[in-house]
């Protein structure tokens, strides 16, 4: 009986081998990982500037020294003009959206036309990222923060930690309303 079981361990141990060599992962591409950081928090940020109702888009808190921060639509519309604004310079063209500066267009104000300007933001920073290869990486580029050069990797991860950024600031402008976040649900 014992012999029966060792043969057994070591069958199964011989075909976890075999399996584990026979499925082989394809390395991801620069492209693939940042991508899929912008897909990560799209993925949150979206489903969040959704979740507030279109009557508290302009709610901005009071209770503290919040004096002169952004109501939650301008929270949502700055984000949307940052991706923009990051990813035309990662690939070194003129935006193709109206960025306000860093604020969005005057005239993006409902709910609905928020959330389509922030969903096509996230569609051309995938763009952008998706462009971003081993070769251009690090390539020195126009930097849009001051003099000197950047490059697409600072500014390609640095999208992606503007966003986080600013969703840890409108989920707390959820939670003030009694809203709570799609991700804590």
């Amino acid at each position: 009986m014992q012999k029966f079981h060792t043969v057994c361990a070591c069958v199964l141990l011989l075909s976890g081998i075999a399996l584990a060599q026979a499925v082989k992962v394809e390395p991801k591409t620069v492209s693939q990982v940042l991508d899929q950081s912008v897909t990560n928090v799209e993925s949150e940020f979206v489903p969040t500037a959704d979740a507030m109702p279109e009557e508290k888009y302009s709610f901005v808190p009071t209770t503290g020294e919040f004096k002169g921060v952004r109501t939650f639509a301008q929270q949502v519309k700055h984000v949307a003009a940052v991706n923009y604004i990051l990813a035309a310079a990662v690939l070194e063209e003129k935006s193709p959206a109206d960025t306000g500066g860093e604020n969005g267009p005057d005239a993006v104000k409902s709910k609905a036309d928020i959330i389509k300007y922030l969903k096509d933001s996230f569609i051309y920073l995938h763009k952008a990222t998706l462009s971003v290869n081993d070769k251009n990486l690090v390539a020195p580029i126009k930097n849009l923060f001051g003099e000197g050069t950047a490059t697409r990797l600072a500014l390609a991860t640095g999208a992606v930690g503007h966003c986080f950024d600013h969703y840890g600031q409108i989920v707390e402008y959820l939670r003030l309303n009694g809203i709570i976040p799609p991700a804590s649900r």
